[in-house]
């Protein structure tokens, strides 16, 4: 029986994630073609194609990283396919290089970028607003604010990008990507749409004297979707008064609440902006008639805002407008009450806070802590044991920056994916001091080879250490080239990852198991003793990933079979979540242990036992 996602049941309606619903959304616009980078808040995206990929008619691949899934997402819709290319917000600066050269070629099949930002960085390293890259590369943008939004807007995306050839920016956000709701499915198409590839060296090729005149030309293009927008259903006023309030994205939801639970509804006028790029000028002012000021909604940049001041005063409108500059952050995520407090101050009211709970007190401190039997604490462990605080450490992006707290402390500086190499390069090369680079396997393919490139052709004197855990781990164990599947299968030429360092120039390289302590000290300490370019590749499978493929468990757990300093020093400096402490005595949970036994390795006290004896 076929996913649900994949019946051609229109009417039909089903409880969805987010992400699912643009899943679905895509499929009712006919794409044939998916491209992505996984990273979180998007990877259920490219994950639910992966898991309908073998009944789909569709081509799906994980791509090495975000701008080699939009190059070859460019080239599927340049061969006439509709096309959906999905990143999280950090991605697009990867991808940034061909995105703004291909709004001036166009993508005849149809492109829809997915963005999925990340306000109040639950899971990135930085909260940027890539609304403005709608705006920088002129690509009409969609912002979902519910599921049943996420299947329609996809769709009608994929539409405008195929009707018009220029890529569409589907933004999303990270409450909107994992929210769960009830999604009415429509009609799947009955052929799939193709527009064959013709020749046209002034459209397709920008050489400095076709630039010129393509630019002009997106500009065009963009004039006339801007009139689309005008007319857009995605673009509604309700209400009516003297107060405004226009909103974007999730906001147009906290509105709802907040104009519920104040019993407004009805008594204030609200433009809600879906198709919110290019700005629908002629809707706006017209909103703006008869009112006395207007309440801007947006989450992080004033984007909406400042267009809106601009207009207003180019037009001669004399308006109050209440947006970031007043009582609004540009930070963070909104929320109802925000959104509430706001729209109280607005109409002249008392501003409202939230009543909160008070946090319960006494509970454990949970930080981010890498999983027990992780190989990377066994990494971190021994290199800290040879190098201590003599060296720096450059981290990446991955599970390994879970490394990054006491009594690990295995990352100084960390800047992007793919950066720990390049980054660490320059600060050895300024300091004059020791300096290890920490990469993932992934994250290696990814973009780490260029700088481990680099490092070789400069002569650069750092230690690299690869920690192969044979998957993308963190963001939910999609494959890589250096495994041995695809998304659509077996990978017949997985590609290793140490004839490659071999390749760039790198003289020494060893490659063993982190969990092999005494090698891996002895490994440590060879290239301590060395200088230039150097790489470890510490292999060991991601435990998680390993035991939900592999579906066995360890037959041994570790156990500590007489207390004493040592055990006690080995919970306190490789804190592994199945260490215990119960008064003054060490114990070893064991349903957490994962039977790595790296810790038998460190002290005598522990031993190994049979699983339940």
């Amino acid at each position: 029986m076929p996913s649900p996602l994949l019946a051609d049941t229109p009417g039909e309606s089903l409880l969805l994630l987010g992400n699912e619903a643009i899943v679905r959304g895509a499929l009712e616009g006919g794409v044939g073609f998916v491209s992505c980078y996984p990273g979180t808040p998007s990877s259920e995206v490219p994950d639910t194609f992966f898991r309908l990929s073998r009944e789909g008619e569709y081509r799906f691949e994980y791509s090495t990283n975000e701008k080699v899934a939009l190059e070859v997402g460019a080239g599927a819709a340049l061969a006439g396919t509709p096309t959906l290319v999905t990143m999280k917000h950090v991605g697009v600066n990867v991808a940034a290089d061909p995105l703004l050269t291909l709004s001036y070629i166009t993508a005849p099949g149809g492109l829809v970028l997915l963005s999925a930002d990340d306000p109040g960085c639950h899971s990135s390293q930085n909260e940027q607003d890539n609304r403005y890259y709608a705006r920088l590369a002129g690509l009409p943008c969609f912002e979902p604010a519910t599921a049943q939004e996420c299947k329609d807007m996809t769709r009608d995306a994929l539409h405008l990008a195929a009707r018009t050839g220029q890529p569409v920016l589907l933004r999303t956000t990270t409450r909107v990507n994992h929210v769960r709701g009830p999604v009415t499915l429509g009609n799947l198409p009955k052929e799939k749409s193709f527009k064959p590839f013709a020749r046209n060296l002034q459209q397709f090729v920008p050489i400095p004297a076709h630039s010129r005149v393509q630019h002009r030309q997106l500009l065009d293009r963009l004039s006339a979707i801007r009139q689309e927008a005008e007319q857009s259903p995605w673009n509604k006023v309700s209400g009516q008064g003297t107060l405004g309030v226009i909103a974007s994205g999730i906001c147009r939801c906290y509105l709802s609440d907040a104009l519920l639970e104040e019993g407004m509804e009805g008594s204030v006028k609200v433009l809600e902006l879906g198709f919110s790029y290019p700005m629908p000028d002629g809707l706006i002012l017209n909103f703006a008639k008869g009112l006395s000021k207007i309440l801007i909604l947006e989450e992080l940049e004033p984007l909406v805002e400042n267009h809106i001041r601009a207009l207003l005063q180019r037009e001669g409108v004399s308006l109050e407008v209440i947006g970031k500059s007043e009582n609004l952050p540009a930070w963070g995520e909104y929320s109802t009450d925000m959104v509430r407090h706001a729209l109280r101050l607005a109409c002249g009211r008392q501003g409202r806070t939230a009543d909160h709970c008070a946090p319960m007190q006494g509970l454990a401190m949970r930080p981010p802590n890498l999983c027990s039997g992780c190989s990377h604490r066994a990494s971190y462990f021994t290199v800290r044991e040879v190098f201590g605080d003599d060296a720096f450490y450059s981290s990446d992006i991955g599970c390994y920056t879970l490394g990054l707290l006491p009594p690990l402390s295995a990352a100084d500086f960390l800047l992007c994916m793919g950066s720990s190499i390049s980054t660490g390069s320059g600060f050895a090369t300024a300091s004059g001091k020791t300096t290890i680079g920490f990469i993932g396997d992934s994250t290696f393919f990814h973009s780490g080879i260029t700088g481990l490139i680099n490092a070789v052709y400069n002569d650069h004197d750092i230690l690299v250490i690869i920690l192969d855990n044979r998957t993308t781990a963190m963001t939910g164990h999609q494959p890589h080239p250096g495994v041995d599947h695809t998304a659509i299968g077996p990978n017949e030429r997985p590609i290793e990852i140490e004839p490659l360092v071999a390749a760039c120039g790198v003289k020494s390289v060893v490659t063993l198991s982190s969990f092999n302590h005494k090698a891996a000290k002895k490994a440590l300490e060879d290239m301590k003793a060395k200088k230039g370019p150097r790489v470890i590749i510490f292999r060991d499978p991601c435990v998680i990933h390993e035991r939900r493929t592999s579906g066995k468990g360890k037959p041994q757990t570790a156990t500590v079979a007489a207390q004493s300093e040592g055990c006690l020093n080995v919970l306190n400096t490789l804190a592994c979540p199945a260490f215990l402490k119960e008064g003054g005595a060490v114990r070893v949970d064991e349903a957490m242990c994962s039977g790595c036994m790296f810790c038998l390795q460190l002290d005598k006290s522990f031993k190994a036992k049979k699983r339940g004896a």
